[in-house]
């Protein structure tokens, strides 16, 4: 199977996690903060294991290591800049929804506007993945679909809070998961015309995962305070660097 055909399924059922906002239908509110509480944290560990254990390194290992180094901090200050144009903020399903609005309100516009520019980078950083290898390919596929599990059921709740039905919320974040295809194509193009220029999507969207897990899910993460969930918490993110690191193991 080739690193495009492997890359074009990870991207598919990663997609696939836009639509996770089906189950906040058959779920009550405290039962989905309870779930959220354990994806938010497990997520933040993947994403933080995938960007230290295997992005960088591999990057490291085949660019020049300062030129790498500045690509990181250029993924973590574009992301910055990104969610300070759009007001690009996870709700993590801790608002209060509303779903009878006669109109959209312009936030709506906004997360999908945000997260189909992220989404883009998402195909970038699985297709440059897989062609650097397999196992790196399915470490990073895993690391996003974490992330994007609580992601998209924040987006989904922004979305109907914003004036969508269920069904059109769904379809909308539906679409824009799909731009993910998008940045995989990007990816091979770039490869195609400088495989040189791989290492350094990688280590772009490295520092992506970092800014996400940094700025976005441990600010929620700290928000509780009770010491017996805190405890839980951070066995969860460290859970989430082993298994990063245990994806070393079949390389």
């Amino acid at each position: 199977m080739t690193p495009f055909v492997q890359s074009a399924l990870a991207v598919g059922v990663v997609s696939l996690a836009s639509l996770v906002g089906i189950a906040t239908l058959f779920l009550r509110e405290d039962s989905l903060k309870r779930a959220l509480f354990i994806l938010i944290a497990l997520a933040a560990g993947a994403l933080l294991g995938n960007a230290f254990i295997h992005l960088i390194p591999e990057a490291f290992a085949k660019a020049d290591p300062t030129l790498v180094a500045v690509v990181v901090l250029a993924g973590i200050l574009s992301f910055f800049l990104l969610e300070k144009f759009l007001r690009w903020h996870h709700s993590h399903g801790d608002e209060e929804f509303h779903p009878d609005h006669a109109k959209i309100h312009p936030l709506g516009r906004l997360v999908l506007i945000s997260d189909a520019l992220h989404n883009i980078v998402d195909g970038v950083a699985i297709g440059a993945a897989f062609l650097v290898s397999t196992e790196i390919g399915i470490a990073t596929a895993i690391a996003i679909a974490l992330h994007e599990i609580p992601q998209e059921i924040g987006d989904f709740g922004l979305l109907i809070h914003s004036g969508f039905s269920r069904l059109q919320a769904l379809f909308v974040n539906f679409l824009s998961a799909l731009t993910a295809f998008v940045g995989l194509g990007l990816a091979f193009l770039l490869a195609d015309a400088n495989e040189t220029l791989i290492p350094l999507i990688a280590a772009f969207a490295a520092g992506n995962f970092i800014y996400i897990a940094l700025a976005d899910i441990i600010p929620e993460l700290q928000k509780i305070s009770d010491v017996r969930r805190s405890m839980v918490q951070f066995a969860v993110i460290v859970l989430g660097i082993i298994a990063m690191v245990g994806l070393l193991g079949l390389e």
